[in-house]
């Protein structure tokens, strides 16, 4: 979310009470004088010495009589009683629509107790609940409705939890265990991944191998292959979307989050800019794009398994978009010389511009380099790789934090309009906006 944008504010009274207290300043009465009905008088005495003034000449004719006008007397005005202070009323889709899950649902509560707070998104929280008839432990995404602003917002959690059902099975992707709505929230309920995310299982390992790297690619490129299989393009494929089961060796590498995954038909094109910027495809950002584009951040994450950072780097997010639509690879630099030549063509092929000659999933699945007792060598890589890999997740984490602290520091009705004028500003509809 972006800035919050304040202007100078003035106080209660502001500037015009500094220009009412010059012009109305109370004047202070002089040594010797004093108040006649209202009016300023002097009281002079007769000097010695000076002859007294003659009187007035006496009226021999009555005065004629004078009508005092009565004084006008206003009418008070009766009391205004005070408003109640304004409360602003959260107009958010989510809370405007009859159902979110367009269904009935049980109560939550009726068959989990929730416990700790696990994390916080954009749109709710994680707890950890525990299922009474059973005592296993889940992970429960709570999704606030107020924060649900728009019907895109809303059709979003439909689709997701949609997705989640669609997949369940595959023993990488997250299961769901159910959906639950009440008056504010939407919750959902799925197994927990407490074995923290992708990049800092390695780090932790510290001993990494280009056969592991291979191993690891393997398992994303099965998640987007099962994905596209049943008509699900994932659309936002990152190291932080991968979490481990639990804290074991050889615990299973789950994807988790669906938020932007959408159904697609066979020659279906998109549209929408979506996505996250080291990792969206040349042809997401061209807003022509089909499934090709899941291969293409895979094959980006490859790379920086490989490598330790990200193939196309700048110091913002245009100059990101500049290198993902122009720049070219590099495999001169460390530690690629030391790489074996069958890895460098996987992540060549995988970042092909033209989506027409990249590899499918299928096809990555099927390269010499993947395949299980394949040609990728058992020997470590560069420590290097490993001292880069915790720098980019390091900044990759701090950024996601500040992002965090912008946004829960504004309401939703600031969140809505700042949408509204990223809208009005952005006329191409790129979701970016430049100077030009």
């Amino acid at each position: 979310m972006g800035n919050t944008c304040v202007g100078p504010s003035l106080s209660k009274n502001g500037i015009f009470q500094s220009v009412s207290a010059a012009m109305w300043r109370s004047r202070m009465p002089d040594n010797n004088a004093s108040s006649v009905n209202g009016e300023s008088a002097k009281n002079e005495t007769p000097m010695p010495g000076r002859e007294p003034e003659s009187p007035m000449p006496v009226q021999n004719t009555p005065p004629e009589q004078v009508t005092i006008p009565k004084p006008e007397t206003k009418q008070e005005q009766p009391a205004i009683p005070r408003k109640p202070p304004h409360m602003k009323r959260n107009n958010s889709a989510g809370l405007r629509t009859d159902s979110v899950l367009q269904r009935k649902t049980g109560n939550l509560k009726e068959y989990f107790r929730l416990g700790k707070k696990l994390g916080q998104g954009q749109f709710g929280i994680t707890f950890l609940c525990v299922e009474k008839e059973t005592g296993k432990e889940y992970a429960c995404k709570s999704i606030a409705k107020r924060k649900l602003l728009t019907d895109d917002d809303v059709e979003d959690v439909r689709r997701e939890i949609q997705i989640m059902h669609h997949l369940t099975g595959h023993p990488n992707v997250i299961s769901i265990k159910g959906a639950f709505e009440d008056a504010v929230a939407v919750h959902v309920v799925m197994e927990i991944c407490a074995g923290g995310e992708l990049f800092d299982r390695i780090i932790q390992r510290g001993h990494y191998t280009e056969r592991k790297a291979a191993e690891l690619t393997r398992t994303i490129v099965g998640v987007v292959e099962a994905c596209h299989s049943l008509g699900v393009m994932h659309r936002d494929l990152k190291p932080e979307n991968f979490l481990f089961v639990d804290q074991k060796e050889e615990s299973l590498l789950k994807t988790i989050d669906f938020g932007l995954s959408i159904f697609f038909k066979p020659g279906e094109k998109f549209t929408d800019v979506v996505g996250s910027p080291y990792y969206v495809a040349p042809e997401v950002l061209r807003k022509r794009y089909g499934p090709e584009a899941d291969v293409w951040s895979a094959g980006v994450i490859v790379y920086i398994l490989l490598s330790g950072v990200p193939p196309f780097w700048a110091e913002n997010e245009q100059g990101i978009f500049e290198q993902v639509l122009h720049g070219d690879l590099d495999f001169s630099s460390d530690p690629w010389p030391s790489i074996s030549e069958e890895a460098k063509d996987l992540v060549r092929r995988m970042l092909v511009r033209d989506p027409r000659r990249r590899l499918t999933a299928h096809e990555v699945l099927c390269h010499p380099w993947v395949q299980v007792d394949g040609v990728a060598p058992d020997r470590p890589l560069d420590s290097a790789v490993l001292s880069r890999m915790k720098q980019f997740s390091a900044m990759n984490r701090l950024k996601k934090m500040a992002l965090r602290v912008i946004a829960e520091s504004l309401s939703e009705e600031e969140i809505a309009g700042l949408k509204e004028m990223f809208k009005m500003i952005d006329t191409d509809n790129s979701g970016n906006i430049t100077f030009d």
